[in-house]
């Protein structure tokens, strides 16, 4: 199986002179290995191979992800001359999400895990950190409305999983925002997203 280094939109934040945030919905199906994650491990490689899904990974930490044009991708890159802490970073970013997602109703929402959020326990956002000399890229991927058992389809249990979700299965820990509530438009919300982000 054939994975390519990490080329998405986001990842040119890292170019970016001065602070900045992208919000964006994948163009196709695509597969994310974690820094330390391999396909063999993380993916049911026949079923990725079968459907022709571009796998790619990724510099930063977490683990597999899967980013599906039901999705929304938010990265925020931070350019600062002194060193800022990773959980700063997840919880502030995370926090504005939050509010946004409050604005269009949704609720039980909660800061979960290392870096996720969760409704009800159940996981609807993941994010993972990479710092590049004196740049921090955050990026998350929130599921606006992707069935969790897409998820369950390509992706193998995780080989590190955050303690809220006590061994559950994909289809078990994944909700979206859809099913939720949620009953605007994906470009309602990434507009919402990008205006809160760049205030």
């Amino acid at each position: 199986m054939q994975v390519l280094n990490y080329n998405l939109p986001d990842f040119g934040l890292l170019q970016s002179k001065t602070d900045a945030s992208l919000v964006w919905i994948p163009d196709k199906t695509y597969i994310v290995l974690g820094a330390s994650n391999r396909a063999e491990s993380a993916l049911h490689t026949d079923r990725v191979e079968k459907d022709e899904i571009n796998v790619l990974k990724r510099p930063s930490g977490g683990q597999t992800v899967m980013l599906t044009p039901l999705n929304i991708v938010i990265a925020t890159v931070r350019v600062e001359p002194i060193m800022v802490q990773p959980k700063d970073v997840f919880d502030r970013t995370n926090q504005i999400v939050i509010s946004v997602l409050k604005s269009f109703g949704i609720k039980g929402l909660h800061l979960t895990g290392i870096s996720d959020i969760a409704i009800n326990g159940m996981k609807i956002l993941g994010s993972a950190i990479y710092r590049k000399k004196d740049v921090l890229l955050y990026h998350a991927v929130l599921n606006v409305a992707e069935p969790a058992s897409t998820f369950e389809y390509y992706l193998q249990h995780p080989q590190k999983e955050p303690d809220y979700r006590q061994g559950r299965t994909h289809a078990d820990f994944v909700t979206s925002l859809y099913k939720e509530g949620f009953s605007a438009t994906q470009i309602q919300l990434q507009i919402a997203l990008e205006k809160a982000l760049n205030d």
